[in-house]
Parts: structure tokens; sequence; C-alpha cells
């Protein structure tokens, strides 16, 4: 497309929310139309994210997809939201990118069906960061040696979803390449901590351990752009950043 990728970004204050939000203000051919937050509403988008914009946070969804008509709904919500979010989405032709995790299967269930029926692109991925990405690259080989392993995940201790979801799609990754199932998952919620994601791989006298940190919530930014950018092309579905990376 030679215009601008047109983006309501929903949870647009919250703490990832802003984040993601303040790369897309910043991204080159993303224009951000519209930012929905019920606790924020009527402030300014740019005490939350941090950079130079006239749009003003709203507390109606459905009202701003209505008015603006983007291409494109970011969601960093809640669990008890964010799919309802992406199924009006889909319905007003709207292509969600959802970065919420804790979304029940059923859910992940009716916005595959929805999309597939509409034949639009939607993306419901538990972790944006390319670093996760290529944890989950390394994972799979590292499981056809070492069957054995294990799956620890520390967060910040206001993250609902225990374990994360990302420990899941990591989880069901190494099962699918090898590893002995169920993979076990450990889960920490302490204070001080982004994210941290750590697998460790057990053998005949070694181990091996891969570990990948978010030290920022910046670090989801660049991979939801590149979803933004890329679910324009797609006609389903998406679960995993690895369909949309390439």
């Amino acid at each position: 497309m030679s215009s601008a990728v047109r983006v309501v970004v929903a949870g647009a204050t919250g703490r990832t929310g802003s984040a993601v939000t303040r790369g897309l203000l910043t991204a080159e051919g993303i224009e951000v139309v519209g930012a929905v937050a019920l606790r924020h509403a009527g402030e300014p988008l740019s005490a939350h994210a941090g950079v130079p914009t006239e749009i003003r946070v709203e507390g109606d969804l459905r009202a701003c997809l209505e008015r603006e008509q983007p291409d494109v709904l970011v969601d960093f919500t809640l669990p008890s939201v964010a799919g309802s979010n992406a199924l009006l989405a889909l319905d007003l032709g709207v292509r969600p990118v959802v970065g919420t995790t804790g979304l029940a299967d059923e859910e992940l269930e009716a916005i595959r069906l929805r999309a597939q029926e509409l034949r639009l692109g939607a993306a419901v991925i538990p972790n944006f960061s390319f670093g996760i990405l290529l944890l989950g690259r390394f994972a799979r080989e590292a499981a056809r040696f070492f069957p054995k392993v294990e799956v620890v995940e520390l967060h910040h201790d206001t993250k609902l979803d225990v374990p994360s979801g990302t420990a899941l799609h990591l989880s069901e990754a190494l099962a699918a390449a090898g590893a002995r199932s169920p993979v076990p998952i450990h889960s920490v919620r302490l204070p001080g901590f982004v994210a941290r994601h750590t697998l460790i791989f057990g053998g005949t006298g070694e181990t091996l351990t891969l570990t990948h940190d978010s030290s920022s919530r910046d670090s989801f930014a660049p991979g939801v752009i590149l979803a933004v950018r890329r679910i324009l092309h797609v006609d389903h579905a998406v679960f995993d950043l690895a369909e949309l990376a390439g």
C-alpha cells in the first residue's frame, strides 16, 4: 500500500500499550488515528505515549472504529475484553493485532473462524519481541537433542495470567519439536521484573540454558509494527509472529 496504515490502539495508556503506542506513533508508514482506554478517556495521548500527538484518549472502542475506519486495531487491554474487541474489529472490517494474553481457547477459536469466514487477517500473538521469536527457533533445534526441558518464566507482580502466554506457546512448540510432554512450566511473579523466559534442557552429564529478557516494554514495539504492516496481506488468523516475520 502506498498510503499509511491507519491504526487504532486499545489499551493505549497501559504500561505495555503506551510503549507500543509510542513506537507506532514514530513508525514510518503508520498513522495512529485513535486511542482507547476507559480509565484515561478524555486525556491527551501524548501524556501517556511520551511523544507529541493531537489525539485524545476515548472510552468507546466501537465508536472510535466506526468513525476512523482504521485498517488495523492493536489491542493491549485485558483478557476479559480483548477477545470481544478482536471480534468487533473483524465484524467492522478491521484487522486485529492482539498482544493481550490469557484469552480462552474458545475465544481464540472464535477469532480464527471469524477471520476465516471474512477472509481478513488477524493476529493474536503472546509475545511480539524478536528475541522470543529467535528463542523459539533455537528451542526447537535444542529439543531434537535434549527432549527433557522445563520452562521458567518470571514477570512483574501485576501480570494477570499464570503461566504467561509466552511460556505456554514455548511449551507447545517444544512438545511439537519432540520434547517430553507436557513440558513443565514454573511461574514467578515479583516486582522488579518485566519479563524473563528461561528454557533449561537436561541431558547426560550436561545442561543447556536459553534465556530471553525483556528489560523494557519498548522491546515489543518492533514486532507489533511488523505485524501491523504485514497483517494487511494475510487472509486468516495468525498465532505466531514467525509466520509474519518469514
